[in-house]
């Protein structure tokens, strides 16, 4: 590949996106995990729906969510002078609720492994729960969180569906690598398109390597 602006926009947005994407995932994993409340099973069903999704239907959904029309889209506007859909910040919100749900499940997994005995000798002792959570619970499943994170790291990096639609195709915009991938195999690019590829799949079994590592040492 000649022009590596695709590789670094995506791993700036994978970036970013995984930094919004893991405090709110794991906050919400730790919700589900310890909360008893009306509302519970739909507020895991929206959480995890992206992964059932067709990325086109995600893509849709964020565009109306997102465009001009929208209340979101209109504050927006009125507040940076821009349009939010077809910028780089459409493709961080996109890789964003892609990585979401994979950060939540993992998350809430690790959370539910934590000895319930260890927390409640600290509820005992008089903590209150946000001390439960940052004494025992989260330093205890800290390897299953970042499995979690590096999880959602590699599907922000890998979007393409959600973020071609809300971000569009815009060479030195919002032309991430998996986009530029599918425009040099059209192209007839095939250099191009195996370079980015090939990149692509490294992190991704790079990732996977840190994952099933931190798997392997939580058992």
């Amino acid at each position: 590949m000649q022009d590596w602006f695709p590789l670094w926009l995506s791993l700036r947005v994978a970036t970013i996106a995984t930094a919004l994407a893991g405090a709110t995932g794991i906050t919400l994993a730790y919700v589900l995990a310890k909360g008893r409340f009306r509302g519970r099973g739909l507020l895991e069903a929206i959480v995890t729906v992206p992964i059932v999704l067709p990325p086109t239907v995600l893509g849709y959904y964020l565009l109306v969510s997102l465009g001009s029309n929208s209340p979101i889209g209109r504050a927006w506007e009125a507040i940076f002078g821009q349009p939010l859909v077809f910028t780089p910040t459409a493709t961080v919100v996109a890789a964003s609720v892609s990585a979401l749900p994979f950060v939540v499940r993992t998350s809430r997994a690790a959370i539910e492994d934590v000895d319930p005995q260890l927390e409640a000798a600290l509820r005992v002792a008089g903590h209150p729960e946000w001390r439960v959570a940052m004494l025992a619970t989260l330093p205890l499943a800290r390897r299953g969180l970042l499995a979690g994170v590096a999880l959602g790291f590699a599907r922000a990096l890998g979007d393409f569906g959600a973020t071609v639609m809300v971000a569009g195709n815009i060479p030195g915009r919002t032309q991430t690598l998996p986009i530029a991938v599918y425009d040099a195999v059209q192209a007839g690019n095939d250099t191009a398109a195996q370079t980015g590829s090939t990149v692509l799949a490294a992190i991704a079994i790079v990732t996977l390597l840190v994952v099933t590592g931190l798997s392997r040492r939580r058992a």
